[in-house]
């Protein structure tokens, strides 16, 4: 999933260097587009318009500062931080939306080549990673196999080497095998 994802990022990257807006990452986007539609916005509320947990945008907005394109300011709380789209951001903003809309296209016609719709995939993947996280589902599935026995022949030492990792990731350790 990762490396599609990085596939589909870098064809986004290569279209704004060719545009002439090197560094302009293609997750900058839905953060320009937030406070196009919203104006400026805390961090925690950036996070929450644009889908993403508060460390992400809080990543994203600093990157973004670095490149020029929105500034952070102190809030009304010292801890608070706004962010504001520069004239820099503004200037690009028709290209973003270009870009936005060829894109979205572009998504929409892959959609249609795939035997499942990504997105409605993608979805039920997230609900389903909220429901169960993968946390729990790696230690179940290392509980799970640290209770098999080990198959004949495989070398005692590695087998119960093997068998203490897998207790410790499920969250339990060699004495306390749950």
């Amino acid at each position: 999933m990762r490396h599609v994802l990085e596939l589909l990022d870098g064809d986004v990257a290569r279209i704004y260097a060719d545009l002439g807006v090197p560094g302009y990452r293609p997750r900058y986007s839905p953060v320009v587009r937030a406070l196009t539609e919203l104006g400026p916005l805390s961090i925690r509320d950036l996070a929450r318009a644009v889908g993403v947990t508060h460390s992400a945008a809080s990543q994203t907005a600093a990157q973004m500062a670095r490149h020029g394109l929105l500034t952070l300011e102190t809030g009304t709380d010292a801890r608070q931080r706004i962010a504001r789209l520069t004239d820099r951001a503004r200037a690009i903003l028709p290209l973003i939306e270009a870009e936005w809309a060829a894109t979205s296209a572009a998504a929409a016609e892959l959609e249609a080549e795939l035997p499942a719709a990504l997105t409605d995939v993608l979805i039920q993947a997230e609900r389903a990673v909220l429901s169960r996280p993968m946390r729990t589902r790696i230690a179940a599935a290392a509980r799970a196999l640290a209770a098999e026995p080990e198959p004949a022949g495989h070398d005692p030492g590695a087998a119960a080497g093997r068998r203490a990792a897998l207790i410790v990731i499920a969250g339990g350790s060699e004495r306390d095998p749950r």
